[in-house]
C-alpha cells in the first residue's frame, strides 16, 4: 500500500513536470538573410562573391521546377534594374511542409563602371515563391571592386 501511494505520487509529480510544448509555425511569406558574404574585396572579372542566404518558409513553396522561372531576384546599387535568378525547388513540389536552410548563390562577373581603379557597391536581394509572395529585401555588406 505504502509503495502504491509513492508510486502515485511519483507519477503525479511526473505529470505536473511535463510542460506542453509550443511550435512555432513559420509565415507563408518568405523570409531571408544573409549568413556570409564573401569575400568582400574582389578583382574584377577575375574574382566572384559568395552569399550564403538562410531561408525559410512555412509553406515549402520556394524554389520552382521550371528553369525558366527566374525567382530570385539580384540588384547591384549600381544599376536601376536587378538581374533575375533559377532557384530550384528547396521543398518536394505539392507538399506544404515548413523549409528552413541555406541558400549558396555566387556574383560572378562583376566589374567596374567607371575608368577609376576601384568602385564599391551593394547588393539588395529577395526572393518570390510560388504563390508569388515575395520575401524580405536584404542588403550586403559594401563591396569593394577592383581593377586588375
Amino acid at each position: 500500500m505504502k509503495f502504491r501511494i509513492i508510486y502515485l505520487l511519483l507519477v503525479f509529480s511526473g505529470l505536473l513536470a511535463c510542460k506542453k510544448a509550443t511550435v512555432t509555425k513559420l509565415s507563408a511569406v518568405p523570409l531571408i538573410a544573409i549568413e556570409s558574404t564573401d569575400p568582400v574585396t574582389i578583382l574584377q572579372f577575375k574574382e566572384s562573391v559568395q552569399l550564403l542566404l538562410r531561408y525559410e518558409d512555412g509553406d515549402g513553396d520556394l524554389g520552382h521546377p521550371h528553369p525558366d522561372s527566374l525567382v530570385l531576384e539580384v540588384r547591384d546599387a549600381r544599376l536601376l534594374f536587378p538581374d533575375y535568378y533559377f532557384v530550384p525547388p528547396l521543398a518536394p513540389v505539392g507538399k506544404e511542409v515548413p523549409v528552413r536552410g541555406i541558400l549558396k548563390f555566387r556574383l560572378n562577373g562583376t566589374f567596374l563602371f567607371g575608368n577609376g581603379a576601384t568602385e564599391q557597391t551593394t547588393y539588395s536581394i529577395r526572393i518570390r515563391d510560388r504563390k508569388g509572395n515575395w520575401s524580405n529585401t536584404v542588403i550586403t555588406p559594401t563591396i569593394t571592386i577592383n581593377r586588375n
